[in-house]
């Protein structure tokens, strides 16, 4: 499994862009993938994650509501929809894929890591 994030750029606050992870080695329909992020000086944080099948959604707290998770396995792509963006959600985001068919927010469940995309949010 490699992981290819992309989607990033620059947005004004209150923006939208959508990220997307696709695998570029094999497909990943069996398996959990997970959005984190990391902002500057900070650690690596959880932000979604989408079962197999998509029928187990997580969001933080800070992102509910304004983010949507969602997958395509026969494109074995998931995306990241990003509404009304705030400066603190400038982040480089990570997705990842986890071992088994669900997974949860701890980065440990996770096996296989893409590179980042960074999102910068500008007030």
């Amino acid at each position: 499994v490699q992981l290819q994030a992309s989607g990033g750029g620059l947005v004004q606050s209150g923006g939208s862009l959508r990220l997307s992870c696709a695998n570029s080695r094999r497909t990943f329909s069996n398996n959990a993938v997970g959005w984190f992020r990391q902002a500057p000086g900070k650690e690596r944080e959880f932000v979604a994650s989408i079962s197999w099948r998509g029928s187990n959604i997580l969001y933080d707290d800070s992102v509910k509501g304004r983010f949507t998770i969602s997958r395509d396995n026969a494109m074995s792509t998931v995306y990241l929809q990003m509404n009304s963006l705030k400066p603190e959600d400038t982040a480089v985001y990570f997705c990842a894929a986890a071992k088994g068919p669900y997974s949860g927010r701890r980065q440990t469940e996770y096996l296989y890591w893409g590179q980042g995309t960074l999102v910068t949010v500008s007030s």
